[in-house]
């Protein structure tokens, strides 16, 4: 089986703008990670997009949002936008810097629906197009790890120190569906669309006796209950887990969270931005040294390490700093 999400970097280049693309193997639907220059991401990755996770709001990792935006204009849509205290603020800013006097001319509506990760509550603003993006507090609720929690997805958050909050994330699933391909065949199904929407109503928890119809191999439709087709065609297995981790000063504090939020992954994404010998200036700008980032995802236990967000001063000398985080990624790996 797949893996259920497919990650990748915004840019293979580690220099570039940070960010990370999340699609899902059974749906059209991504997250994206930070959204610096979005250029690299088609049309198409854009609008498959229904949650942004923004660690802050410095330019190279806020710049792309008017890109996607844009690209969703004219869609029935909703995009949840996860960021650190003040991000609702600045979403409404970019929003009022363009006109929208023309906005009855779109008949679908586009809301942006905005959580701030606060210290002490989670706050919920809504924009939505066809009110002119005009701002709209909903509600507040108590403070929780987790910014978004749906069927087959867990995202938790953690507030890092980069001398502002700066948000870490982790994605899971919770557990993983596997279809046993050889109880598929014997009961004369094929895979297809179908196997999505059955995968869905698991993680949804729907009764057993909820009908499911299935594709059979040769081109009908047959109707099954759910409680039926788990018992005969599905294996469950932990679920994949991911962390996303940059612009993270070198503090003990941030290195216990960082530690908390890649455990056990599956994948780390850790920024890696200045050699270990120049240290001091790594903790003046707030940032993580190479070697710090793989120690710190060999000290979480976690499974593979992928580096970037480099800083400009070792352009040519890129795989200094991929070669100081592995080394240490791989000397702290738990012995087993």
């Amino acid at each position: 089986m797949p893996p259920s999400f497919l990650p990748r970097l915004v840019h293979c280049d580690p220099f570039a703008d940070p960010g990370l693309f999340v699609s899902f193997s059974f749906s059209r639907q991504a997250l994206l990670f930070d959204a610096g220059d979005l250029s690299p991401l088609s049309s198409r990755d854009l609008l498959k997009i229904s949650h942004v996770f923004l660690s802050h709001a410095h330019m190279d990792h806020f710049m792309g949002f008017d890109r996607l935006v844009r690209v969703l204009i004219g869609r029935e849509k909703v995009l949840t936008v996860v960021g650190p205290s003040g991000i609702a603020d600045r979403v409404e800013a970019k929003l009022a810097s363009y006109t929208w006097n023309l906005v009855e001319n779109f008949e679908n509506n586009l809301s942006l629906v905005v959580v701030e990760k606060k210290k002490d509550c989670h706050e919920f603003a809504k924009f939505d197009l066809n009110k002119g993006f005009a701002r709209t507090q909903i509600s507040s609720s108590p403070p929780s790890p987790f910014v978004a929690c749906l069927p087959g997805f867990i995202v938790e958050a953690a507030i890092l120190d980069h001398k502002i909050d700066c948000l870490g994330f982790a994605l899971w699933e919770p557990y993983r569906i596997n279809i046993l391909k050889v109880a598929l065949a014997d009961k004369g199904l094929e895979t297809g669309p179908w196997l999505a929407q059955f995968k869905k109503a698991l993680h949804e928890k729907a009764p057993p006796d909820t009908p499911v119809t299935a594709r059979t191999a040769d081109k009908k439709e047959k109707t099954f209950t759910l409680g039926q087709l788990q018992k005969d065609l599905v294996k469950i297995s932990p679920g994949q887990k991911l962390a996303y981790i940059t612009d993270a000063a070198p503090t003990e504090a941030n290195e216990q969270i960082i530690t908390g939020l890649c455990r056990d992954a599956d994948m780390v994404f850790i920024e890696a931005a200045f050699l270990e010998k120049d240290a001091a200036l790594a903790k003046k700008r707030g940032h993580l040294t190479a070697a710090l980032a793989g120690r710190l995802a060999a000290l979480a236990n976690a499974k593979n390490l992928v580096v970037f967000h480099f800083s400009p001063r070792y352009s040519k000398r890129g795989h200094e700093l991929a070669d100081e985080a592995m080394k240490a990624f791989k000397e702290n790996r738990p012995l087993t």
